[in-house]
């Protein structure tokens, strides 16, 4: 298949039996094979963790430290599960949420939601966006003072035409590789400041961690703690774009068309297998940094009574590093805190623009089978995406409510996705690829406490009060 850049390369939306490809037994032989889960990290290690954790983290104190450790755990079945009907059928979740009766015309109503989830999203990732230029703005403003106007609208432009140059290719090594390399330095600076904490007059102690298992949630609380459940671990879209990384990494490719077969069982079962380890992965890399913001909003911002609020949420932040390390380490939180947030946009534009372009194919816009056709959708949504976030940012100029209202929605959207799921799981997963007890008892479990947070979500909506 020759691609719009003119270069040959395997189409991993297409299953051919000669792209067939044995599986790696055990850890040591799929560590080659991860990529998914670290771009989905690199997703995930961002404006959640660093912004609305640490800010959860500011209002609460430990109270909820054990909310953090649910929140990154309880939706990984449903993610996995989605992602094994994926490598089963080799096809993305946009398009099996369209088969989710019923319909409205050529549309679904998943579909239907998903469209509305993604205008929305717009402002979290606006304020992304935002974020990236206001740590930009204060490490080296522009034409003006840090945080003014004329050097934020400048470093939102510079912040959007570099994210458009750089992901144009849209290709999937140079997405994974960039991915790695922007998340992986940060979390392990930001676990080590985490865990070096108990050592500073800002420490904390064994008492405090226990503390914050005990399972309650402080009066006043509630609202934070379920816009954090929407924004940290997996969150909705992530869940979704999980299922592309999948496909363009090779692993239903490699299993092959599903004819049936012994053969093709045993593949399946095998790059399930190799997913299942990638996830994990995953899993420890974002609950790491996840729990290591946590720490650091509850035992140094919270003790000093502050609040991410506007813009100053890049000044206020930087007081976890320089409380710690002393302000000599306020260049060094910049420089990461821009890595960070970069890593979020690096990860959410390939996965937004292939989310939009395969809706569009569900509405007949397009034939998602033809690679070039598609390709050109992407790349679209690669130029068009990041100009609408910083109008947005400019528009709305409040980054932390911008990405609170991201995990709102996206807590909304989750119900959606668990019946999707169950139906995806029954109608059209071979029985021959179903998990085992355990992984059944988990996703039932992850299912009804995603199930429960998008009820209580939608009631808030309405203007039912329910809890403190």
């Amino acid at each position: 298949m020759t691609t719009a850049a003119g270069t040959e390369r395997p189409d991993p939306y297409r299953l051919t039996p000669e792209d067939i490809k044995e599986p790696p037994q055990g850890w040591r032989g799929s560590l080659r094979f991860f990529g998914p889960g670290l771009i989905l990290s690199a997703a995930i290690v961002g404006s959640g963790e660093l912004i609305a954790t640490t800010a959860l983290g500011a209002e609460a104190g430990f109270a909820l430290f054990w909310l953090v450790v649910v929140s990154t755990s309880v939706k990984v079945a449903v993610q996995v599960e989605l992602a094994r009907w994926t490598i089963s059928t080799g096809q993305p979740a946009i398009t099996g949420f369209n088969r989710v009766p019923p319909k409205l015309g050529r549309i679904g109503w998943i579909n239907v939601l998903f469209v509305l989830m993604a205008v929305l999203k717009v402002v979290q990732t606006g304020g992304v966006v935002g974020a990236v230029a206001a740590a930009c703005s204060v490490l080296a403003p522009i034409g003006g003072e840090p945080l003014g106007f004329t050097s934020l609208a400048t470093w939102t432009t510079i912040v959007a035409a570099t994210t458009i140059a750089l992901l144009y290719s849209n290709r999937y090594r140079l997405i994974e590789r960039g991915a790695v390399l922007l998340v992986g330095v940060f979390v392990l600076v930001t676990a080590a400041i985490a865990i070096g904490l108990p050592f500073t007059p800002l420490g904390y102690g064994a008492d405090d961690v226990l503390g914050g298992l005990t399972f309650s949630i402080p009066a006043g609380a509630l609202g934070a703690a379920i816009a954090m459940f929407g924004l940290t671990g997996v969150a909705a879209e992530e869940i979704i774009a999980y299922t592309y990384w999948c496909l363009e990494k090779g692993y239903a490719r490699w299993t092959g068309p599903a004819d049936g077969s012994d053969a093709w069982v045993r593949r399946a079962r095998g790059w399930i297998r190799v997913m299942y380890r990638d996830a994990l992965l995953s899993w420890l890399i974002y609950t790491l940094g996840t729990l290591a913001f946590f720490v650091m909003g509850a035992a140094v911002l919270h003790p000093r009574g502050l609040v991410l609020e506007g813009n100053e949420m890049i000044v206020t932040l930087s007081h976890m590093y320089t409380g710690t390390l002393g302000e000599g380490a306020n260049f060094f939180y910049l420089v990461g805190a821009i890595a960070v947030l970069a890593s979020t946009l690096w990860a959410a534009l390939p996965a937004w623009a292939r989310l939009n372009t395969n809706a569009l194919a569900v509405l007949g816009v397009l034939d998602w089978s033809n690679m070039t056709a598609r390709l050109r959708g992407i790349r679209a949504f690669t130029v068009v995406l990041p100009i609408v976030w910083g109008g947005t940012y400019l528009l709305v100029d409040e980054p932390v409510l911008m990405i609170a209202t991201g995990g709102f929605v996206g807590g909304l959207f989750l119900l959606a996705e668990v019946v999707a799921v169950w139906y995806l799981r029954k109608h059209e997963t071979d029985p021959r690829l179903h998990a085992g007890g355990r992984f059944h008892a988990l996703l039932i479990i992850s299912s009804l406490a995603l199930g429960l947070v998008s009820v209580y979500t939608l009631l808030d909506a309405l203007g039912f009060s329910i809890g403190g």
